[in-house]
């Protein structure tokens, strides 16, 4: 490890599916801390199952020595806490993950809002064109690091593509324009406060 002294802290969400592998690679290789959920609170955009990372280390170096019956009863008590806003879910409309993560780039905190969005849009149908302009967003706006706000501003831009049919060559054209969207315009057009140094030459 290049800085031994500073503590590494792992943290990611489960969207694709390979969250628990991940953090148990993540323990295997001397991170201090990795985030996971309760069982019954894991998975898809949440975190990776906590009682399957503690199984996947048990009787190995890196042993929590966590008791999986203990972890067992938390998970049901939190499994019937979340029966109580169900409604608000996003399962309500996003039903399994997507290893198509790895090819839009779409952090996974933002996956499910993003998803619940273009519902509410009337998007629906389109979610697949979604996440590919999510990733021609991300492009146009020189690959910034996606984190709140910057990534509302990626997703903002990839909606407002499949809302009026544009394609990543048409935005460069109106980068200027009043067309784009104010807060995505201001990155495209070097004004705003997000990399704005990063921005392709071809828009900046």
């Amino acid at each position: 490890r290049e800085f031994p002294d500073m503590p590494i802290h792992v943290h990611t969400h489960d969207t694709a599916g390979a969250g628990v592998a991940a953090m148990v690679a993540a323990a295997r290789a001397g991170a201090d801390v990795v985030d996971v959920a309760v069982d019954s609170m894991s998975g898809l955009t949440s975190q990776p199952s906590m009682g399957a990372v503690i199984a996947s280390l048990d009787r190995s170096e890196e042993t929590t020595g966590m008791s999986l019956t203990q972890i067992s009863e938390l998970s049901t008590y939190w499994e019937g806490c979340r029966a109580l806003y169900a409604p608000f879910e996003a399962t309500a409309t996003m039903k399994s993950g997507n290893s198509d993560v790895y090819i839009n780039e779409i952090p996974g905190g933002q996956y499910t809002n993003l998803h619940f969005q273009s519902f509410s849009l009337g998007l629906a149908k389109q979610w697949p064109l979604i996440k590919q302009s999510y990733a021609a967003a991300n492009r146009l706006l020189g690959d910034i690091v996606k984190v709140t706000p910057s990534s509302k501003v990626v997703g903002d831009l990839a909606q407002f593509m499949v809302q009026n049919k544009l394609s990543e060559e048409e935005v460069v054209e109106k980068a200027e324009s009043p067309f784009v969207p104010l807060v995505g315009g201001g990155i495209l057009q070097g004004t705003d406060w997000t990399a704005s140094w990063r921005v392709p030459r071809a828009i900046a």
